[in-house]
C-alpha cells in the first residue's frame, strides 16, 4: 500500500527496526490471495501500532485516539488474528529471535517438575 502513514507520536509505535521483525509473520492481505477481497483502507502498520496503543495504555477499543483508523477496523483485525493463531504465532516467532540473539536454544528445552 503507497498511503503515507501517520506521524510517530506515541512510546508505543512501531519503529522501522520493529516493524522489519513484525511485518513477515503477518497474514497477506486478502486482496492479494488468489480468493480476492478489497484492498485495505489502512496500513498494517497503523492497524499493528494502534493494536499496541490499546495494549500499552490498557484502554477501551472505543477510546482509541482517533489519529489511528476506526477503532472497529483495528479491532476486526485483533479478532480475526488473535482467531486465527496469527498473534500466537508472531509472539513465538520473537520469543524464538530473542533467545537466538541472547546465544540460546530457540525453544526452551528444561522443564521442572514439582512432586
Amino acid at each position: 500500500m503507497t498511503a503515507l502513514l501517520r506521524r510517530r507520536r506515541y512510546p508505543s509505535d512501531t519503529t522501522d527496526t520493529e516493524w522489519e521483525i513484525l511485518a513477515p509473520p503477518l497474514p497477506a492481505p486478502a486482496s492479494t490471495t488468489p480468493t480476492g477481497g478489497h484492498p485495505e483502507a489502512h496500513p498494517r502498520r497503523e492497524i499493528v501500532d494502534a493494536i499496541r496503543y490499546v495494549v500499552d495504555n490498557g484502554c477501551k477499543w472505543r477510546a482509541l485516539s482517533s489519529d489511528f483508523p476506526p477503532w472497529r477496523t483495528v479491532y476486526g483485525f485483533f479478532a480475526r488474528w488473535a482467531k486465527n493463531g496469527v498473534l500466537e504465532y508472531v509472539r513465538d516467532q520473537l520469543r524464538r529471535q530473542i533467545r537466538v540473539d541472547a546465544g540460546r536454544c530457540a525453544r526452551p528445552v528444561t522443564a521442572i517438575i514439582d512432586s
